[in-house]
């Protein structure tokens, strides 16, 4: 009667859910279809705790990271965090209101932003898009980081993908190269958060490495604000930028719409 005996433990253990039933293991593989990514958004942040030399604190704008994570993530991408030096990136928890604040114990975000890749250990065969998050602290770093600047190039020029950026963040963008040697913004119209819209006699202003509006232009960007404390976006090709922190989303849902556009023109 050993195999009676056998048979009640084997029931035992499946009623206990200690062994997959057969349902369970299809239920496993569907579950494992579902959540398969559309694809990758790598997002850009920088790691620098101050402004310029100075005692000043700079972070990066933690909504926008949320705000854009949560576009993506309802479009089916899968969102992985890259900074120059890896690892943790500075958020200030006293700029955040209750929403923000509650995502803080998001370990589906937090997990990334706290151990952040280096440059080195990205594949930038795997993405799709680029998001370079702002944030008082995207002015320094991220815009002279080769590393970064490969990366973005590789992503744009190889995976016929899109760089986007919003608010300082577009900072990381303003001196990159495509491969034969122009500034990708040339000719393209560009927002982001200029210096006409900087507190000029905050501290912090006179730490700013670059004028974002100047250096745009200068590198043949055609920029556009018009209004600080309204969102908006420019679209040119494969390149969208957004200027303020509520334009984080709108970017985000830009981005996917190029992506989907590609899909259904490559299926067609």
């Amino acid at each position: 009667m050993i195999w009676k005996k056998c048979y009640q433990l084997l029931f035992c253990l499946l009623l206990s859910g200690l062994l997959p039933t057969a349902q369970a293991q299809t239920s496993e593989t569907k579950t494992g279809v579902e959540i398969t990514p559309a694809g990758r958004v790598l997002f850009v942040l920088s790691n620098v705790k101050f402004h310029g030399n100075s005692t000043l604190p700079a972070s990066i704008s933690f909504g926008e990271v949320v705000n854009a994570w949560d576009t993506f993530h309802a479009a089916g991408y899968a969102v992985d965090f890259v900074s120059p030096a890896g690892g943790a990136v500075p958020i200030d928890p006293s700029v955040l209101g209750e929403r923000l604040t509650a995502r803080l114990q998001d370990q589906r975000i937090m997990a990334g932003l706290t151990k952040t890749h280096t440059p080195d250990q990205i594949d930038a065969s795997r993405y799709q898009a680029v998001y370079y998050v702002g944030g008082s602290n995207a002015m320094y770093q991220v815009v002279d980081d080769v590393r970064l600047q490969q990366i973005s190039r590789q992503i744009y020029e190889q995976n016929n993908g899109v760089i986007s950026a919003v608010c300082h963040g577009t900072a990381g963008i303003v001196r990159l190269k495509l491969s034969n040697g122009q500034y990708l913004l040339a000719g393209k119209r560009v927002t982001g958060y200029p210096e006409d819209f900087e507190d000029k006699t905050a501290p912090y202003f006179q730490h700013l490495p670059f004028s974002m509006r100047q250096t745009i232009e200068a590198n043949g960007g055609l920029f556009k604000a018009p209004d600080p404390e309204k969102p908006y976006i420019e679209v040119d090709g494969r390149l969208v930028t957004g200027q303020n922190y509520p334009s984080a989303p709108l970017v985000a849902s830009a981005v996917v719409q190029i992506l989907k556009q590609q899909r259904t023109t490559a299926n067609n």
